[in-house]
């Protein structure tokens, strides 16, 4: 943190493994956002105390035996005030699911790269994208 704020970046991501409390001991600029990542409630609640904007949820859809899937995303969602962000696994075929979630946004590597492979995703309704 002590290192984006000196170079005026406009924010900063916290990987699940950081752990620590320092970042609070920083003054913040106006506008600066840190998003965080868990995959528990305990991580859930470390990114809560070290003040995020944001966490991403991971991994909602995928092939590894940890994944969340919808259910317990909706849990851990509903055990936070944070804006969540859904992450892993997300494709053309999954993507509609988002919806039962109510997210804040999205990301997803694998689903731009077919988007731009297979063309543009369509959808009436409305998503968040953070990119």
């Amino acid at each position: 943190v002590k290192l984006a704020l000196k170079l005026n970046l406009d924010g900063v991501y916290l990987p699940s493994f950081n752990k620590s409390y320092k970042i609070n001991n920083y003054l913040k600029k106006t506008n600066f956002i840190i998003i965080g990542s868990a995959h528990n409630l305990h991580e859930v609640k470390i990114k809560e105390k070290q003040g995020v904007d944001a966490v991403f949820l991971a991994s909602l859809f995928n092939k590894k035996r940890t994944y969340l899937g919808i259910e317990r995303y909706k849990i851990l969602k509903n055990q936070t005030k944070l804006k969540t962000i859904a992450l892993g696994g997300l494709n053309q075929n999954n993507i509609k699911k988002l919806k039962l979630l109510n997210v804040f946004g999205f990301a997803a590597i694998s689903f731009f790269k077919e988007v731009k492979k297979n063309g543009p995703y369509t959808n009436k309704g409305r998503l968040n994208f953070l990119v």
